[in-house]
């Protein structure tokens, strides 16, 4: 009851990344509002095994939208289970690491978006984002091998962000090499809000796993949020079932006045930090199919991105 699906499409409607006029109206829309970059998940699955490129490889190509981006490695392998196949484990894409003959190759890949005056710098180094950086072996291997690459080529080197929903986990990453850690918290919201009998009786009976977003939000921030390099996430809302089924995680009731006193807690934390580490990750600006998004519905219209524009306004 009140469960709000279908998520529909208002301004930019139902469209194809493919077509340039999109991907332009996309960018002006989140300078309009305060967005600052965005980061274009990237897929490298070892040996050349690549999906999902072409909307980005015409960004490069045609140097359109002017619109400042970063790279975001989603190192992770693909399953059933998780895109709404029949529930199966079955593999779909395997995540692989072949050696350094890869790494070279992948890094020549990425060097020519490294290179573009749009590319997004923190301390004067492309970012890169990692989703699984302990899914990696010898991460500290990589990330030498990378600097030294990108110093080859002339660069100051890459600024390597990890991301993790363990807080436990920044100094450890910090410690192997990486500048900085993106939290991402999201499913923690759902541990700190049912309890563990609950929790069972849901699985058991294959029950929604619901949270009012209202309540979830308190589990998303945390005390590191105010490290220097500790990059917090922040989410619009959250409802996968469209992809996943019953075994979606629901963030109910998620409503633009919500997010943004969300988010204006989220930015007194970081307004304390040199310039260069006021980083917000927004997950995400189009993940429809998660619920996940920030551009307009016909529900809401733009008033997520009127709450961005607004609490920025006001520091």
């Amino acid at each position: 009851r009140g469960h709000y699906q279908p998520k529909l499409p208002s301004d930019l409607g139902f469209y194809d990344l493919r077509v340039p006029e999109t991907r332009i109206q996309q960018a002006e829309m989140a300078r309009k509002y305060g967005v600052s970059a965005f980061c274009y998940w990237h897929y490298w699955f070892g040996n050349g095994k690549r999906i999902l490129e072409r909307p980005f490889e015409e960004v490069l190509e045609s140097g359109k939208p002017d619109y400042p981006f970063c790279l975001g490695w989603a190192n992770t392998s693909w399953k059933g289970f998780d895109y709404g196949c029949n529930n199966e484990r079955n593999l779909l894409i395997e995540q692989t690491y072949p050696g350094d003959d890869d790494y070279i190759a992948h890094f020549s890949l990425v060097l020519k978006a490294f290179k573009d005056t749009r590319y997004f710098r923190i301390e004067d180094k492309p970012v890169f984002l990692l989703f699984q950086p302990e899914e990696l072996p010898d991460q500290k291997h990589f990330i030498e091998l990378w600097n030294s690459l990108a110093r080859d080529n002339g660069l100051k080197g890459i600024f390597f962000i990890a991301q993790t929903d363990k807080d436990s986990k920044i100094e450890e990453l910090l410690k192997t090499g990486f500048n900085a850690v993106n939290i991402n918290r999201l499913f923690n919201a759902y541990n700190d809000g049912v309890c563990k009998t609950k929790r069972r009786i849901i699985r058991k009976f294959g029950l929604l796993k619901k949270l009012p977003y209202k309540r979830a939000v308190h589990s998303f921030t945390g005390p590191n949020d105010s490290l220097e390099y500790c990059y917090p996430s922040v989410y619009p809302n959250w409802d996968h079932s469209a992809r996943s089924g019953k075994k979606a995680l629901i963030l109910h009731d998620s409503k633009p006045e919500y997010f943004k006193a969300y988010f204006r807690k989220v930015i007194s934390v970081i307004k304390n930090k040199k310039e260069s580490n006021r980083v917000v990750f927004i997950k995400s600006w189009n993940e429809w199919a998660e619920g996940n998004y920030l551009e307009p519905d016909r529900k809401y219209g733009t008033r997520y991105l009127e709450a961005i524009k607004e609490v920025l306004d006001e520091e």
